[in-house]
């Protein structure tokens, strides 16, 4: 489990296909003594585990799902990647909950200047779409942002500062790729509420006819 909160900013020094998988590593100023084989980091908001650390570099093996549903494919040589360790018990939690697996892939549709402040708009499937709403939380590329406004095709968010300067973010193009991770709140209530849907909609009387309220 993660925050969103991005810890450091990665390079990818080697990226190898092996077969349907391939095997990462990332220079990183992370404190490698404190991060054993096994752990979990997330990379570009996608959990990935540690097989093996070398000097300053971190190297990750990544499974077919990943390379399948997230951006880590897209990954070369001298790329930036946002880095974060899993959370610890004790830690405060200044993000949102982040479980580091991924739902889909969003584009940067459109980019404007606000005050400093830089206002993304993304495209995303209808299929991840409908778990975000307006205030609540996504994970772009590990990120933890508030969503601003959603659109029928997308979302809004916007970048501070500090989110610039820290993130990964900040050298976004028009056109370019992003891990997106909606809010895990929202699934599980749509997983909840389908044995529901063949009793007719949800109301306050078929809540207290089941003993919800």
């Amino acid at each position: 489990m993660f925050t969103g909160l991005i810890e450091t900013i990665g390079r990818v020094t080697a990226y190898e296909r092996r077969g349907a998988a391939a095997v990462l590593s990332v220079a990183t100023t992370l404190p490698l003594s404190e991060i054993a084989i096994g752990d979990s980091v997330a990379v570009n908001g996608a959990c990935l585990t540690v097989t093996a650390k070398r000097e300053s570099a971190l190297t990750f093996d990544v499974s077919p799902e990943s390379l399948t549903s997230t951006t880590i494919g897209s990954l070369r040589s001298g790329h930036s990647v946002n880095l974060e360790r899993a959370l610890r018990l004790g830690d405060r939690m200044g993000g949102h909950i982040v479980t580091g697996h991924i739902d889909g892939i969003g584009r940067l549709a459109r980019m404007s200047e606000a005050s400093g402040n830089r206002v993304l708009e993304f495209n995303l499937s209808p299929v991840y779409a409908r778990y975000l709403i307006t205030k609540g939380s996504v994970a772009i590329d590990g990120v933890s942002l508030t969503v601003n406004r959603v659109t029928t095709d997308g979302f809004t968010v916007n970048l501070i500062p500090l989110t610039q300067a820290s993130t990964t973010l900040d050298r976004m193009k028009v056109g370019d790729e992003v891990n997106i991770e909606t809010d895990i709140i929202g699934k599980y209530v749509e997983r909840l509420a389908a044995p529901w849907k063949s009793v007719g909609s949800l109301s306050m009387k078929t809540l207290a006819e089941n003993g919800f309220i």
